[in-house]
């Protein structure tokens, strides 16, 4: 079948290649690189402001405890300082439901490393020194900082992110497990991750006649509006909040966080704009992470391969001061089929700081374990890893027992097999050497809801026959304003180069959040809304200047209740010292079906963004926690190890041609969290392929694998 047909596939690497006509489909470049690469693009604490001054956060020294007093004297004394904040005479703010961010509040300590105190000086050298004079004295007191699946304080919640019910059943598990012929009973680990993007959060505000203008590292301006209007007890129309250009998130902005509150509160305080960006450092742990998980998943199945019973237990952390449950089992309930099912999360309050979002939470440690349990499973029945999946491939929704609006992940996991070159592969572990090299391959599936939430957006006609376009969408780096202007050209039906976009500002019209592979999804839809409407005006009004507007509360929510994902198939060979343990990648391909996608470049640096990251968690990062003090001591990028380009010698993305007309007027499912899903678990199948030794804790490190008997 031909690229670009219905079912066909698209290859990520063939620019200017047309899915449907106009602009949507082609590979255009970002709107905004020329400004990137020229450094003319201003992040949040870039913005020239008059009179500015620079603040410094100061962390607690304790993990769990309260100040008992706070010594500013030679902090003062140093030059350049004008202040230093502390819970004594900061700003009040009012207390709400993100006690995460009523800070400089109380002397109560709830972990190390929450922010205490703010220095702002005439300097950001002058900042830093103040607030290493800050002299802050506690009274510590006992903590529990590790995650253990006999945890004494262990508990139900009421439910996981964002509202999934915690625990599921149907038919009769334990029953259905005792009688399989073939069963898989393993625990899989994974550590705390760390968002780590590129621009640190970070936040410059000012205070001008009881208003307040922040520009903010976020990944949505309206959510930080609302909390800062909340906290600080003002309108919200009062506050502005500008995100134009953001350098990564991966999550962690998801929402307001400690630097855009601190900041503006110093700024009140000091009655001067302040900029602050926390180091990298602080970056470890308050601004969130990815809870450490232990996942116990087990699988039952005929001498055929199929599924008769699944159960995926899932244990993860919060902290004592908000709850945030990650959905890790969420991953299994409609993954593949089975009669009886049981998935359970459960948690635990430590005196570390609050677990958050990163990139595909849940779904992507979900991921690892499920299909690793499911490569042992095709061990232990001694069928290939692909056709296990394809006989458990379902077009009904296990969980909501509701069709899905599409379901192609047969198809990406045989396109995928095709391009990998599958079928030629040894099924029997160590089978395949190179020298010293022990060679292996493995694969996963993969799947993300395709979300949409409500939108506005307004299209404007000009006299000189451009149009303006405006939604507070965000682009956190992955060209989402291009994706929107190619949206916006084709929905007006004129060349994109007449159409001008305004996103990233509290002022425009509000739109959720970049995040949950859904801020395309949701955009697109108000501005074609917008677009189509202006179009209608223009009848009555030819030549001159005409605004329509949309709001897709209503059309949204009266979307009918169907399942809706995005799938995908990931493989991966690997190479592995027999001597050594150490491992190499030699090759990640995945394909994916994710609706239409609306720029093959922008679409492809996603996916491969994805496979890396997933590359990183299975061979690299880890959190490690000392338990004695509460506190990562691997918290910056010479420690904490990310995979980097020398990690993988080849990585390949494609994709489906895929129509799914139950999705959105764009036709998208969304692509930012696809990748990473199952990239993972396809490493750890490919390492256990090439040396027969099953990793079943995260990451795949030397020592784990000469550590083994079956190694030697």
């Amino acid at each position: 079948m031909s690229a670009g047909e219905p079912g066909g596939v698209v290859s990520a690497g063939e620019p200017g290649r047309v899915v449907s006509g106009g602009a949507v489909g082609r590979a255009f470049p970002r709107l905004e690189g020329p400004e990137k690469v020229t450094g003319a693009a201003r992040y949040a604490v870039e913005y020239p402001v008059d009179g500015v001054t620079y603040g410094w956060a100061v962390p607690s020294a304790v993990v769990r405890g309260r100040i008992t007093r706070v010594d500013t004297t030679e902090a003062l004394a140093s030059p350049g300082v004008l202040a230093v904040l502390h819970h004594g005479n900061a700003p009040r703010l009012a207390p709400g439901p993100e006690r995460e961010l009523w800070l400089l509040q109380e002397p109560v300590v709830h972990y190390r490393g929450q922010y205490v105190a703010v220095v702002v000086a005439t300097s950001l050298e002058a900042a830093r020194e103040g607030a290493r004079l800050v002299r802050i004295d506690y009274d510590a007191g006992p903590h529990s900082t590790v995650l253990a699946d006999d945890h004494p304080g262990l508990y139900k919640p009421d439910h996981v992110n964002p509202s999934y019910p915690t625990d599921t059943a149907e038919g009769d598990f334990d029953a259905g497990y005792a009688a399989a012929p073939v069963r898989v009973d393993a625990t899989y680990r994974t550590p705390a991750y760390h968002n780590n993007p590129m621009e640190p959060h970070a936040t410059t505000a000012q205070w001008r006649d009881g208003r307040l203008l922040v520009h903010d590292s976020t990944q949505g301006a309206s959510p930080v509006r609302a909390t800062l209007a909340e906290l600080f007890e003002v309108p919200p129309e009062s506050i502005r909040v500008v995100a134009e250009h953001v350098g990564g998130g991966f999550g962690s902005k998801g929402y307001a966080k400690a630097s855009v509150v601190l900041t503006a509160l110093a700024a009140r305080h000091v009655d001067r704009p302040v900029k602050l960006a926390l180091t990298r450092q602080q970056l470890f742990g308050p601004i969130g992470y990815r809870t450490p998980t232990i996942q116990r998943v087990r699988l039952a199945a005929d001498t055929d391969g199929r599924l008769t019973a699944i159960c995926h237990d899932a244990i993860s952390q919060t902290s004592t001061i908000r709850e945030f449950a990650e959905q890790t089992a969420v991953y299994t309930r409609s993954m593949y089929a089975a009669p009886h099912r049981r998935t359970t999360h459960r948690l635990v309050r430590l005196d570390v700081p609050t677990p958050f979002w990163m990139r595909a939470p849940g779904e992507c440690p979900g991921a690892y374990a499920l299909e690793s349990a499911m490569d042992e499973l095709a061990g232990a029945v001694g069928i290939d890893p692909v056709e296990l999946r394809v006989r458990n491939d379902t077009a009904v929704d296990p969980d909501q027992a509701r069709p899905f609006t599409s379901r192609n992940l047969v198809a990406c996991l045989r396109e995928g097999a095709r391009r990998f070159g599958w079928t030629d592969r040894d099924p029997t572990p160590r089978a395949r050497r190179d020298g010293r090299w022990l060679l292996g391959t493995g694969v996963a599936g993969s799947s993300y809801p395709a979300r949409a939430r409500p939108s506005t957006a307004t299209a404007t006609a000009r006299p000189d026959g451009s149009f303006l376009v405006r939604i507070n969408a965000t682009d956190i780096g992955t060209g989402a304003r291009t994706a929107i202007w190619q949206v916006a050209a084709d929905a007006l039906g004129v060349p994109p180069e007449q159409v001008e976009i305004h996103i990233g500002d509290s002022a425009l019209p509000t739109a959720p959040l970049a995040g949950g592979s859904m801020g395309t999804a949701s955009w697109s839809w108000a501005v074609i809304r917008a677009c189509q409407a202006l179009r209608e005006k223009q009848r009555d009004n030819p030549g001159g200047e005409v605004t329509a507007e949309a709001d897709t509360t209503d059309e949204v929510g009266g979307q009918p209740a169907l399942p809706r994902y995005a799938y995908g198939a990931q493989f991966a060979e690997v190479r592995v010292d027999a001597d050594t343990g150490e491992v190499r990648v030699n090759r990640q391909l995945g394909v994916f079906a994710a609706g239409r996608v609306v720029n093959p470049t922008t679409a492809r640096s996603q996916l491969i963004g994805g496979m890396t990251m997933g590359l990183s968690m299975a061979l690299h990062e880890e959190g490690l926690l000392d338990e004695r003090y509460g506190d990562w001591v691997n918290h910056d990028l010479a420690t904490y190890h990310i995979a980097g380009c020398a990690d993988v010698e080849s990585i390949e993305a494609y994709w489906l041609d895929e129509r799914d007309d139950e999705l959105n007027p764009a036709g998208v499912k969304g692509i930012g969290e696809i990748g990473i899903v199952g990239a993972a678990a396809a490493i750890a199948n490919a390492v256990h392929h090439a040396t027969g030794v099953r990793i079943r804790e995260l990451p795949i490190r030397l020592d784990k694998l000469i550590g083994s008997s079956e190694l030697a």
